[in-house]
């Protein structure tokens, strides 16, 4: 189904499915989870009874879409053997754990090359990727969506060029896709608040990996201002990126389909203003018939 698909990361407590029941609470049609805790590198087995869960309750829930997202423990770039290779085997049960579900996308932060340089990094990244193909192609079918990062530090993929650079070596290409995330755009020196700055934008992401690559959006306004290499999310309209920026994507035909989904900080005990960001983005949407029914103004 096309339109708008959006959404936003909903908290796992309780079981994988129970993001599922968050995401209909707010009436959206799409969402992101860990498949298992964030910050630890190894998980329990799959619970196959919440798999079923999952999927009896995603159409009931008028969920269309679902993403995961990789432990931030990942790091393809590294230079050291060791990590290196755990964050091969840990990318490769996070693909296994979204195809259980079902899931078809797992984001992942590319990396830092920590001191090596971009090219050993952006290297060491695509040799990862081509190990992890090859040593499971059952999961072939679940992409690797990476994200284009702030840029802070020594991370890699904080331009589409480098993100391109990446997809160009590897082997398999059709096994990797990007997120843009709105917040590490804006850092990185993308100014997508205005007509010209967002058209600028797109058509590099049009000639450097092409907009059937994107497999997914994080909505995030931004604490910090254009250029800043620094990473931290604030309320939709409530940062330096502000309405306007988002009203362009979201008005643009050309990401109908390509889901849209929530980072913003959780600040209560409630839906963690999801419900609130997610209403200013359905404001902000000029032909209603293009979000899902819930969400409709």
């Amino acid at each position: 189904m096309q339109g708008l698909k959006l959404g936003a990361h909903m908290s796992i407590s309780g079981g994988v499915s129970h993001a599922l029941d968050s995401a209909a609470a707010v009436k959206s049609n799409a969402v992101q989870v860990f498949t298992k805790n964030n910050r630890q590198w190894a998980g329990p087995p799959v619970d196959n009874t919440d798999v079923a869960r999952w999927r009896e309750q995603m159409p009931a829930g008028g969920v269309e879409y679902a993403v995961s997202h990789a432990t931030y423990l990942i790091n393809l770039a590294s230079p050291k053997d060791d990590l290196w290779a755990k964050s091969q085997r840990a990318q490769v049960d996070e693909l296994r754990r979204a195809q259980a579900y079902g899931i078809r996308h797992v984001v992942l932060h590319p990396g830092a090359h920590v001191g090596s340089g971009e090219d050993a990094g952006i290297q060491r990244i695509a040799d990862a990727l081509n190990q992890i193909h090859a040593e499971d192609p059952s999961v072939a079918d679940t992409l690797t969506l990476l994200e284009l990062t702030a840029g802070q530090g020594t991370t890699l993929g904080c331009s589409f060029e480098q993100l391109a650079d990446i997809i160009a070596k590897v082997n398999d290409d059709s096994r990797v896709g990007v997120c843009i995330d709105t917040c590490h755009a804006l850092a990185a020196g993308y100014d997508l608040r205005n007509d010209e700055g967002y058209e600028a934008m797109m058509s590099t992401i049009q000639n450097r990996i092409g907009l059937d690559r994107v497999g997914c959006w994080h909505f995030n306004d931004s604490v910090f201002g254009l250029n800043s290499r620094k990473d931290r999310h604030a309320h939709i309209g409530e940062g330096e990126i502000g309405l306007a920026g988002f009203g362009l994507i979201l008005n643009d035909p050309r990401w109908d389909g390509v889901p849209m989904l929530l980072e913003t900080p959780k600040d209560n005990d409630g839906d963690g203003n999801d419900a609130s960001n997610l209403a200013k983005l359905a404001a902000l949407v000029t032909d209603h018939n293009r979000l899902c029914e819930g969400l409709r103004p």
